[in-house]
């Protein structure tokens, strides 16, 4: 399973991508999009997806 970013609460601060170990996280158009084969919610390098964790918008990372 991968995580998605829903587009209308991202402020496009940033955080969420410089935190993904899979570089999973990249800016499209005005917004950042996850590339879900890419994203592996953090599996293996943390507890918790990390995007989830640092976005300063709840509910805004979420499971695909």
């Amino acid at each position: 399973m991968a995580y998605k970013i829903i587009v209308s609460q991202c402020t496009v601060c940033s955080m969420c991508e410089f935190e993904c170990p899979n570089a999973a996280i990249s800016m499209k158009g005005d917004t950042y999009v996850i590339d879900p084969k890419k994203c592996t919610e953090c599996e293996g390098s943390y507890d918790t997806p990390k995007c989830d964790e640092v976005c300063p918008v709840p509910n805004t990372c979420v499971p695909a």
